[in-house]
């Protein structure tokens, strides 16, 4: 018996140990299968890198933003330099032959600020015609009307996705101002080049806005706008008054859309304020003008004004009628929110322009020593 016990003894305790083993190794393993399945502990340089990430480098991003919109305004300023060379004298051809109806009249203001990409340059174009004498104060109202719709219409074109093309524009365009031959070449070459880099700058402004995709108080600033329509169009008008440009503005603000970085509502709201924003350099350049220019100046001041009030008064109702024509991006919501706004004010307006033309001729009589308006030989008032 006494043989046996440290048999049994030694296998008892071998048991034991063994079991202890197996319940260790299991227990191992677990911790293993936990150790795997959890997340590794983040080091110290690691943690050091995401908190960097989190803060928003301003001063880089200011830098991006201005070098983005100088090569905005830079492509516009060659774009529209490109465009006055070629179009000037056909454009006062077509307004001094198509302008003879309201109606004719916006087709004509549509079709010119389409083309120089310029609700600016073309009304200011018909103030000096107006002042020349070559069109009458009534014949440009329609023009004035119809270039605000033509603004929208290159809206339209800013919010088509057309990035990837943009270096394929502005080679071309470097190519044909470099080699062309004649100055028509050369202008050519010039509007490719602006607007390659135009959407260049834009593109710019975006990649460098992109921080503030998850920045809270720019989240806010942009609800807040989205909230108070009249604050919203204040920054908007203040923003186009100093980049002089209405286009520019609207285009900005459906790159940043696009790319989420402002609501529909505060799009509207600013677009609304650049409508007005863009009347401060025509009413400059009625200055020295004359009293039949001064009117034109002063219409397409009030005509905008009056508009965009009642525009942030709507702003809710006009959202939701975007969004039911609309797909799901934003700038394209905000491109087509403006040319319905535009079509709509056109459309309420244009059958009472004779009754706003002797009303603004009540308003801006003729000086007394000037002699009376010169009138053209077509039925202006039709």
């Amino acid at each position: 018996m006494n043989s046996e016990l440290p048999f049994l003894g030694s296998s008892s305790v071998e048991f034991s140990v063994n079991a202890q083993t197996v319940q260790a190794e299991r227990t191992q393993g677990d911790i293993k299968v936990e150790i795997a399945q959890a997340p590794p502990a983040p080091s110290g340089s690691e943690q050091a890198s995401k908190e960097k990430k989190g803060v928003i480098n301003f001063f880089q991003m200011a830098m991006g933003a201005i070098a983005g919109l100088v090569l905005f305004i830079y492509g516009v300023t060659r774009l529209s330099e490109g465009l006055e060379d070629i179009g000037t004298d056909r454009m006062k051809n077509l307004l001094s032959k198509f302008t003879t109806n309201r109606f004719a009249g916006v087709g004509t203001g549509i079709v010119a600020t389409t083309l120089l990409e310029s609700s600016s340059v073309t009304i200011i174009l018909v103030i000096a015609m107006v002042s020349a004498g070559v069109l009458t104060f009534v014949q440009s109202l329609g023009v004035v009307l119809g270039s605000n719709i033509g603004t929208a219409v290159g809206a339209q074109i800013i919010s088509l996705d057309i990035e990837q093309y943009v270096p394929i524009l502005m080679f071309l365009g470097l190519l044909v101002l470099f080699l062309g031959k004649t100055g028509t070449q050369k202008n050519i070459g010039l509007i490719l080049l602006g607007f390659g880099l135009m959407f260049y700058g834009l593109e710019a402004i975006d990649e460098a806005m992109k921080p503030f995709r998850n920045y809270q108080p720019f989240i806010d600033l942009m609800r807040t706008l989205g909230n108070n329509p009249l604050l919203g169009a204040i920054v908007g008008a203040i923003f186009t008054v100093v980049i002089q440009s209405s286009s520019a503005t609207v285009a900005i603000v459906i790159t940043l859309a696009g790319s989420g970085l402002v609501s529909l509502p505060a799009g509207i709201a600013i677009m609304l304020g650049a409508e007005v924003g863009t009347c401060a350099d025509t009413l400059v350049a009625t200055i020295g003008r004359g009293r039949p220019a001064l009117r034109t100046g002063v219409f397409h001041f009030l005509f905008n004004l009056i508009s965009a009030i009642l525009g942030i008064i709507f702003a809710p109702l006009l959202a939701q009628l975007v969004l039911a024509i609309s797909g799901e991006n934003v700038g394209r919501q905000i491109a087509n929110a403006q040319i319905i706004f535009n079509l709509i004010g056109v459309t309420a307006v244009i059958l009472f322009l004779p009754i706003i033309a002797r009303g603004l001729e009540r308003l801006i009589p003729n000086a007394p020593d000037n002699k009376p308006e010169k009138q053209l030989k077509t039925a202006s008032n039709k």
